[in-house]
């Protein structure tokens, strides 16, 4: 999971330009460049303190530390809620006067960045501490079972290797207390967002989110209809075989089959029902350095990264897994709590995806544009990176497997790859749907409506009777709003992006066997067409202008369903 803790606060009200032989073009440019000079003055610093206390926050768990990281943020979302500042920014916008490409592209990015903070200062104020709040309880919950506490870790290796159904069901259960916990003040946050966005002159908080994202509600609501139909059908014969295989391994019959019987908290992640334990792979690596090795052969070495991160568990710490650029000048952390597995292989190639993204950007880019095109173009490439853990090429020339050991599993591991995908792809309409829905209508029976969508995506049963929060004990719905289709939109250019790299590039004729292992050009490609350009450009011109169309889904199609 990726946390961009960017935070684009507070600009100082630059003087008004009064010469008499300067156009009001020019003044309005010189004004501007003076705002945003302020701007990087005051903030740069106080965001850079914030990135870190947050890290630090989520590796100790410590409250004092959530307590000064809230602080910290609360201060910088203070100078960028400044009604003056945004005014400023607004006339400026308004005149239509900046056409230079790059201070127009500051302006609308900032401008959109200001309007969301523009509402009551004690509703932003609680709405933070009580983010944070919500933030370490999810960081330092531990699931009790038969008495004994339980990591996020350790209940996920109870559902994947256990075939008790009551064991199953007893891990399953506890992992979803969290949601009674947080559940009421979600609402609270639900509530306070919608407010908010209204005022602001939104429907809701989850259209606000998008539009200021830059993107169209009804053009994702179009791609989402889109790859329903596109996926649905395959989905469901998949379904089918992996019943047949969950059933018969916990000696129960398909009809039979509980959401604990998925090998998952929320069957987010594809079963084990082929004759390939991806684990074995791993047991006995050293996930770290197998993905320092990897970069390094890209020519995007990480070893300074990898030294800042903090990637094992450790009592109180931050369960999940993410990356932060702490200032867009190179400090790049990542947090993960890796263990030897197939699971902790991808998930740290996806993290380190992210990290290069963040290393390898443009430094002469304006600091405001530094950062990726969008949330997803940035989840694209973490997301091309891991897959690479179940890729044949990149267990043979990576990790050192065996080719006779990859040959035998290959045509199973991207049946392996190919059923994540899908599985992962139904659980991204259950999430995207369902926060589309509760923001537009908190007070609806949100325990019934997720169950719905649970069932019509990815046809499982409710368990008879349970009227529980379970929506709630999902960390994305608690703390990362109206984030999560950015991931199925991820997968969506992840395969655009290999298909491009594998035909302009590698020209190669078998995209299945590409893992780009010691091939710094693909590096160089995604440096120059992808990394450097930053915000610099609308999310879809730079997929154009790096693919050559505008982001499709065709290529995932092609890849995985068809």
């Amino acid at each position: 999971m990726y946390r961009l803790r960017i935070i684009l606060p507070a600009l100082l009200l630059a003087g008004l330009f009064s010469s008499c032989g300067t156009s009001e073009k020019d003044r309005m440019s010189e004004e501007l460049k003076s705002f945003i000079e302020d701007f990087e003055a005051e903030v740069l610093p106080l965001n850079r303190q914030a990135a870190i206390a947050y890290f630090d926050a989520t590796i100790s768990g410590k409250e004092e530390d959530y307590t000064h990281a809230a602080d910290l943020e609360l201060q910088l979302t203070r100078v960028f809620a400044r009604k003056d500042d945004f005014e400023t920014l607004k006339r400026i916008r308004e005149s239509n006067t900046v056409t230079e490409p790059g201070l127009r592209r500051q302006l609308d990015v900032l401008y959109a960045s200001y309007l969301e903070k523009q509402i009551d200062e004690k509703r932003l104020e609680e709405m933070i501490r009580l983010q944070n709040e919500n933030e370490k309880r999810f960081a330092t919950f531990r699931a009790v079972v038969n008495g004994k506490k339980l990591t996020d870790n350790e209940i996920e290796e109870v559902l994947r290797t256990s075939t008790n159904s009551a064991e199953l069901e007893a891990a399953w259960t506890a992992s979803k207390e969290i949601g009674d916990v947080v559940a009421e003040d979600i609402l609270r946050l639900v509530r306070m967002r919608n407010e908010a966005a209204r005022d602001l002159g939104f429907n809701n908080y989850h259209a606000m989110k998008l539009e200021l994202d830059e993107q169209d509600p009804e053009e994702i609501e179009t791609l989402f209809d889109e790859l329903d139909q596109l996926t649905a059908g395959t989905f469901a014969g998949l379904k089918a075989e992996m019943d047949v295989t969950l059933a018969r391994r916990c000696g129960i019959g398909p009809d039979d089959l509980m959401p604990w019987h998925y090998q998952n908290r929320f069957f987010q992640e594809a079963p084990k029902i082929y004759d390939v334990d991806l684990d074995v792979f791993y047991k006995d690596k050293d996930i770290v350095a197998l993905t320092t090795q990897y970069f390094a052969g890209l020519r995007l070495p990480i070893d300074d990264l990898v030294e800042n991160s903090d990637l094992f568990e450790k009592e109180g710490k931050y369960q999940h897994a993410y990356c932060t650029d702490i200032d867009r000048e190179g400090d790049v952390r990542v947090v993960c709590n890796i263990k030897p597995t197939y699971g902790w292989m991808n998930t740290t190639l996806h993290e380190y995806g992210h990290a290069v993204y963040d290393k390898f950007n443009e430094r002469s880019v304006p600091w405001v544009l530094r950062e990726p095109a969008h949330t997803f173009t940035t989840e694209a490439i973490a997301m091309l990176f891991g897959r690479l853990a179940s890729n044949p090429a990149w267990l043979q020339e990576v990790a050192g497997v065996s080719a006779e050991k990859v040959d035998r599993a290959a045509d199973v591991m991207f049946e392996s790859l190919r059923l994540e995908q899908l599985v992962f792809s139904r659980w991204a309409q259950v999430m995207y749907r369902f926060e589309k829905a509760m923001y537009e209508n908190p007070d609806q029976d949100l325990n019934a409506l997720w169950w719905q969508l649970v069932e019509k995506y990815q046809m499982i049963r409710k368990p008879e009777g349970r009227n529980k929060p379970d929506w709630a004990s999902k960390i994305h719905v608690a703390l990362y709003p109206a984030y999560y289709h950015n991931y199925l939109m991820g997968e969506l250019l992840a395969s655009q992006l290999h298909a491009t790299i594998c035909r302009d590039l590698l020209k190669s004729e078998n995209p299945k066997r590409e893992s780009y292992a010691r091939r710094p050009e693909v590096g160089a490609w995604l440096v120059d067409h992808v990394f450097k350009p930053g915000r610099t450009m609308l999310w879809n011109d730079m997929i154009e202008n790096a693919t050559g169309e505008k982001l499709t889904a065709k290529y995932y199609a092609a890849q995985f369903v068809n």
